[in-house]
């Protein structure tokens, strides 16, 4: 059974899981958003969109940017998001998630030094919350930004999976090279095989 995510609770507990970057400066910026040439990794933007936590080691970074976003929680108050969040019925995972392995990640996650940030992946084009653009529109944007640079990398490959994530639309390598104007096999080789499994969780989860 799915159920929908509730949010609610972390939004009464003023619980940061969105924050753009706040130390590397973008290259332009517009009416919709803002653009980084190079890219930053300093975007975190947990629960944007409907795709659901399907691994434990996702849901173990999940909760460390949790932690590195809310540096004043003490340990109560993290228990409680913690347990928030690895209750299936609560819509946030797709698993049952054991007592035991409960208590391991937030001892292993409570030990992080909050002045190293969580990996991240690097993204180009970061969208306003207010932009006013659907879907497809940011989709369209986000080929254009990314048809300025030659050569293709991974993390341009990630942001168009993304929104293509987004709008509802099935990944697939062809699709992607479509969008690039590239060959197939241009796209296979700066995919690495994890970007490859993420392409496929995100297609499980449409």
């Amino acid at each position: 059974m799915s159920y929908d995510r509730n949010l609610e609770y972390l939004n009464k507990k003023r619980v940061i899981y969105r924050r753009g970057p706040i130390n590397d400066k973008p290259t332009e910026e517009f009416e919709w958003g803002i653009y980084y040439e190079q890219g930053t990794k300093e975007c975190y933007e947990l629960f944007r969109s409907s795709a659901k936590i399907t691994t434990y080691k996702s849901l173990r970074w999940h909760l460390y940017v949790l932690w590195y976003l809310n540096p004043s929680l003490d340990q109560n108050a993290f228990e409680d998001i913690v347990r928030h969040v690895c209750d299936k019925k609560n819509g946030f995972i797709t698993f049952n998630v054991s007592e035991q392995l409960l208590q391991s990640m937030m001892y292993d996650v409570s030990l992080k030094d909050l002045e190293e940030p969580p990996y991240n992946k690097t993204r180009k084009i970061i969208f306003k919350d207010n932009s006013g653009l659907t879907l497809n529109e940011k989709l369209s944007i986000v080929g254009k930004m990314i048809g300025k640079t030659k050569k293709v990398s991974e993390s341009d490959i990630y942001d168009i999976m993304l929104y293509m994530h987004d709008c509802g639309l099935k990944i697939t390598i062809k699709k992607l090279a479509e969008h690039f104007g590239c060959a197939i096999r241009t796209i296979h080789r700066n995919m690495s095989n994890e970007l490859k499994k993420e392409k496929e969780i995100l297609n499980q989860e449409l």
